[in-house]
């Protein structure tokens, strides 16, 4: 292995390829802390011919590679297991070019998101892809995972953001698929293959993402309704009302809410009265319009109408910012208090309700005492549904039988026609269970592309099949 590292030393320089223990470290365990492998080194390539320098070289000495963005991941899919070289990619963070006349940027794959956001409103347009590790999240880890976040009812998942990809081959060839074009049916739509598969049919070294026009008018609201249905009614009235202008709309359960309140400072509910459920509503619109009038209307409609108990609108950018902080800490809430057992999962929209009901009595006849956080994208079915016991020694009890929660969980997802997994992959965390839930056509089809593409193995192993 010595020989290996001194050609990769010679590759990316010395400073870049670590194996102290100390240096090492930060990339050997997963955001949660549930994974933790080891690994021969990490190596952070400067840019695309590096990365391909790399993957020749640990294909030659037969080494597999987990590459890696900003370790934001949530299911173990850049952890390594056993001895890998880790890839790092936050070296290859350039900005390429921004053609505003085609709404394209083309970014590199260690762009965090929120540089990219930022690059894009410097040239007076919107990407509109946002989650709450933007700050850290990569482009290429976005892509890899086909990362969702909150506005995916107006703009879609990361798909559905990316025109064009370069990626490094397991054999270290360059792959330039970098068009910046909406129609292109010339054969097989390659980028597909790489975009979702967490790295293990190569490495996305960068990409062409779509741009839109920016908002000009923006208009949110915190609204408490009685029921999940109550949300689901409330969210076709305001797509029947307001159309695309509906660019968010987020279900939060009142335990997700009470632990944020309890652990993230400065804190506060932003309605006086308790609600069992809320909902953060956004509206945006790139014509100078009045939002604020339409969305109270319809909240007024809606509070007639039994669907919303009271709301909160907010009278400015600052005030709708504040809804999605406490929003967007709702995960960190969970990290503070404790273990939990985590479900990414999606639903037919009209399902929600019905599942949830079904799963919370599922949950509580088994283990009495349950306590379900549960939040999500509401208007794209995602749910993030997450059991634990609020007492520390119950819960470490409770999580000893994750298998048989996350048997109840996903059979009954599955029955209502849903998935194991919405926007975070599979990673580590879900493979067995992909095995179990997803059709065998489908995952011999995957494992023939595996083979094809990566005969050797040797891409991010132990990760989705």
């Amino acid at each position: 292995m010595n020989a290996l590292l001194d050609s990769l030393t010679r590759v990316v320089g010395a400073a870049n390829v670590l194996t102290a223990a100390g240096d090492v470290v930060p990339y050997v365990t997963d955001w949660r802390g549930r994974y933790s492998g080891t690994a021969l080194a990490v190596v952070r390539p400067a840019d695309t011919a590096e990365v391909a320098d790399v993957v020749r070289l640990c294909a030659a000495s037969n080494i597999a590679i987990v590459p890696q963005g900003g370790n934001t991941g949530l299911c173990g899919g850049a952890t390594p297991i056993k001895g890998e070289i880790i890839l790092s990619l936050t070296r290859l963070n350039r900005i390429r070019a921004i053609d505003a006349a085609n709404n394209t940027m083309t970014v590199e794959a260690g762009c965090t998101l929120a540089a990219a956001q930022m690059a894009a409103s410097g040239a007076g347009r919107l990407f509109p892809l946002s989650l709450a590790a933007e700050g850290t999240a990569t482009i290429g880890g976005n892509l890899s995972t086909n990362a969702g976040g909150v506005q995916v009812l107006r703009y879609g998942n990361a798909r559905e953001l990316c025109l064009g990809l370069e990626a490094v081959l397991p054999d270290g060839r360059v792959w330039n698929g970098l068009r910046g074009l909406r129609k292109d049916n010339a054969g097989y739509d390659l980028k597909q293959l790489f975009i979702g598969a967490e790295g293990t049919l190569g490495v996305i070294t960068a990409a062409v993402l779509k741009l839109y026009p920016p908002s000009r008018q923006l208009a949110a609201a915190w609204a408490g309704v009685p029921s999940p249905a109550a949300a689901v009614a409330l969210l076709d009235r305001l797509q029947k009302r307001l159309g695309n202008r509906l660019t968010a709309f987020e279900l939060i359960g009142r335990s997700a809410l009470d632990l944020a309140l309890k652990h993230i400072p400065r804190s506060r509910d932003p309605l006086p009265n308790r609600s069992p459920w809320q909902v953060l509503i956004e509206l945006n619109d790139t014509l100078a319009t009045d939002l604020q009038t339409p969305l109270q209307e319809a909240l007024t409609e809606a509070i007639a109408a039994n669907e919303v108990s009271d709301a909160a609108l907010a009278h400015n950018e600052e005030q709708a910012r504040e809804f999605w902080r406490l929003r967007e800490s709702l995960s960190e809430a969970q990290k503070i208090e404790g273990v939990s057992i985590k479900h990414d999962i999606s639903l037919p929209i009209s399902r929600i309700p019905e599942f949830l009901a079904r799963c919370d009595a599922l949950l509580e006849a088994a283990w009495p005492g349950v306590r379900v956080v549960c939040f999500g994208h509401l208007g794209d079915g995602n749910l993030h549904y997450n059991p634990s016991k609020p007492a520390a020694q119950d819960n470490v009890d409770f999580i000893a039988q994750s298998g048989a929660v996350n048997r109840k969980v996903y059979d009954l997802a599955a029955s209502f026609g849903g998935s194991i997994s919405a926007e975070h992959g599979l990673g580590q965390l879900k493979r067995e269970d992909a095995r179990h839930y997803k059709d065998p056509i489908e995952m011999d089809l995957m494992r023939a592309i595996k083979k094809a593409i990566d005969p050797q193995g040797l891409m991010n192993p132990g990760k989705v099949l």
